[in-house]
C-alpha cells in the first residue's frame, strides 16, 4: 500500500504541473477574446483541483520510487493526463452545441500527448485559436515526456533496446531507483528540444507562416505529432519552402536527442557517425524516399520528376518519422508506396527521439542477431557475440528485444482482429492499428491522410486509443501490469 501511495503522490504532482500548461491557451483565449476562454478556465480549475486532491490524499506516502514502481507510474500518468487534457474539449464543444463524446475527446487528447496525430475533429479552420493551440501544445508537451521516458526511465525498467543507448545519455543515472538525479538528464535533453523548437519556429515564420501558425506547426513537428490547424493540413499552404523546413526538422526530431546533445557538446558531427542508430536511420529513410519518388515517376503518378521527388520525399519522411503531415492524398497512390511508408514508421526513428514504433536500435539488434544465427548454422561451434557501438550487448537485452517484438506482433494481430470483427474492412483495420500503435497518425482508406478517425465506432476508437497508449509506453511497460507476478510482494 505504501508503494501505491508513493506512486500516486508523484502522479498527483505531475497532474498539478500539467494543469498549469492550460494557462497558455487560457491567455490566448483571453487576449483574442475567443470562445475557448471559459472552457480553459474551468478545465484548469478542474485539472489542478484533481491533481491537488490526489497529492493531498497520498502525501503521507511520499518516498523514493524504484524501477518496479516506475511501470505503474508511467502508466498512471499517461492514462490520467489525457483525461485532464480532454476536459477543455468536452466543455467547449458542449457549450458550442457541437457533438463530441467523451470517447472522442479522450482519443483526441491521447493522440496529442502520445504524439500520434490521429484526429476525430473536423472544421479545424473554424475552431477558436485556443483550441488549436491546445491540440498542438499537447503534442509538444508529449514530446517532452517522451524524452524522459525513452532515455531516462525506460532503460532503467529494462525495456529491451533502450539499455543499449544508456551510455550515450548525458548526465548521471542510477540503475535501481528513479531519483531526482534523472532531472540532470532531462535538463540536457530539454535544452536541445527547446533549442531546436526555437530554430524551427523562426524557420517556419521565415517561410511565411504567422507566429501562431508557426508555433502550432513547430510543436507538432518537433513532437512528430502531425496535428495541423487546417482540415487540409499542409496542403492548405502548398509551399515548397515550408515543406523543406518541415522535412529538415522532422528528420532532426527523429534522431536520439542525446546524440544531438553530444554533438553540440563536442562541437563535432562525429557523435552522429558513431551513433549506432543515426546512420541507418538516415540511409534507410532518405533512400526509401528516393526509391518511392522514382516509383511514382515511372508509374506515371507524377509526370514531372521534381514533382515526384517533392511529394515522394516529403511523405516518406513525414510517415517514416511518425509525424503524419500530408500535402496530397497518398492513399490513392499504388498501394505499395503508402504501405511501404507505413511499414517504415514501425522501425525507422531512433530510440531517444520523439518518434514512435519499435525504434531503429531494435531493428539493428535484430539484424545482428539474425546474422549471428546464420553464422552459427554454418559454424556450430563459433562464438559470435553481438556488439553495438563497440560495446558487448548482453543476452538479457537481446531476450528483452525478442520478447518486445513478440508482444509487438501479437498486439498488432489482436487489435487488427478486434477491428475486423467490429466491421472494418481489412486495409482500414490493419492500417489503423499500425498508425496508432506506431504513433504515426493517418492510416489508409477512410482513416487516411485526407480522412480521420471520426468514422470509427466507440469500440473501435477505444481499441485505437489503447493501441496508442501501449505503443508510446513501449508495450511491455503496460503489459507487465496485467501479470499476477507484478502485484505479488
Amino acid at each position: 500500500m505504501k508503494r501505491l501511495l508513493a506512486t500516486f503522490y508523484v502522479a498527483g504532482l505531475t497532474m498539478g504541473v500539467f494543469a498549469l500548461t492550460m494557462l497558455l491557451p487560457l491567455l490566448v483565449a483571453y487576449v483574442g477574446d475567443d470562445a475557448g476562454f471559459t472552457a480553459f478556465l474551468d478545465g484548469f480549475l478542474l485539472a489542478f483541483g484533481g491533481g491537488a486532491a490526489v497529492w493531498l490524499v497520498t502525501r503521507r506516502g511520499r518516498s523514493e520510487l524504484n524501477a518496479r514502481d516506475g511501470f505503474l507510474l508511467v502508466s498512471v500518468v499517461w492514462v490520467s493526463l489525457p483525461l485532464l487534457a480532454s476536459i477543455p474539449f468536452l466543455i467547449y464543444f458542449d457549450r458550442a452545441g457541437i457533438p463530441l463524446s467523451f470517447t472522442d475527446a479522450y482519443f483526441e487528447a491521447m493522440s496529442g500527448l502520445t504524439t500520434t496525430g490521429a484526429t476525430v475533429l473536423t472544421g479545424l479552420d473554424h475552431l477558436p485559436a485556443s483550441i488549436n493551440l491546445w491540440r498542438a501544445t499537447l503534442v509538444w508537451i508529449g514530446g517532452l515526456g517522451i524524452l524522459v521516458l525513452a532515455v531516462a526511465i525506460l532503460p532503467l525498467l529494462g525495456v529491451g533496446g533502450h539499455q543499449v543507448v544508456r551510455a550515450e545519455t548525458p548526465g548521471p543515472m542510477k540503475d535501481e531507483r528513479l531519483t531526482p538525479r534523472i532531472a540532470s538528464t532531462a535538463k540536457a535533453l530539454y535544452a536541445v528540444y527547446f533549442g531546436l523548437s526555437i530554430l524551427c519556429l523562426v524557420a517556419y515564420r521565415g517561410v511565411g507562416l504567422s507566429w501562431f501558425e508557426a508555433w502550432c506547426h513547430t510543436a507538432t513537428t518537433m513532437g512528430l505529432g502531425g496535428f495541423s490547424t487546417k482540415d487540409a493540413g499542409f496542403a492548405y499552404f502548398d509551399s515548397v519552402p515550408l515543406e523543406i523546413v518541415s522535412m529538415i526538422f522532422m528528420t532532426l526530431a527523429g534522431i536520439n536527442f542525446a546524440t544531438h546533445f553530444n554533438a553540440l557538446r563536442q562541437g563535432s558531427l562525429r557523435a552522429y557517425r558513431t551513433c549506432p542508430q543515426t546512420v541507418p536511420y538516415l540511409v534507410i529513410m532518405l533512400g526509401a524516399g528516393l526509391v518511392i519518388s522514382a516509383y511514382l515517376y515511372f508509374r506515371g503518378v507524377y509526370h514531372d520528376p521534381l514533382q515526384a521527388l517533392r511529394y515522394g520525399m516529403f511523405h516518406t519522411i513525414s510517415v517514416a518519422t511518425t509525424t503524419g503531415y500530408a500535402t496530397v492524398d497518398y492513399a490513392v497512390w499504388p498501394l505499395v508506396a503508402p504501405l511501404t511508408m507505413l511499414l517504415l514508421s514501425g522501425f525507422v526513428t531512433c530510440a531517444g527521439s520523439t518518434g514512435g514504433g519499435i525504434k531503429m536500435i531494435r531493428a539493428v539488434l535484430l539484424t545482428k542477431q539474425a546474422r549471428n544465427e546464420l553464422v552459427v548454422m554454418l559454424h556450430p561451434h563459433a562464438v559470435s557475440p553481438i556488439r553495438m557501438g563497440g560495446r558487448l550487448v548482453s543476452q538479457r537485452v537481446m531476450a528483452s528485444v525478442l520478447a518486445f517484438m513478440m508482444v509487438y506482433g501479437l498486439s498488432i494481430g489482436v487489435f487488427t482482429s478486434l477491428l475486423l470483427v467490429s466491421g472494418l474492412e481489412p486495409i482500414t483495420a490493419f492500417s489503423a492499428v499500425l498508425a496508432t500503435i506506431n504513433n504515426t497518425g493517418p492510416g489508409l482508406g477512410p482513416v487516411g491522410p485526407m480522412g480521420n478517425f471520426a468514422i470509427l465506432t466507440d469500440f473501435q476508437t477505444w481499441v485505437c486509443t489503447f493501441a496508442m497508449l501501449i505503443g508510446r509506453l513501449e508495450l511491455l511497460t503496460v503489459v507487465v501490469l496485467f501479470t499476477p507476478m507484478f502485484w505479488r510482494k
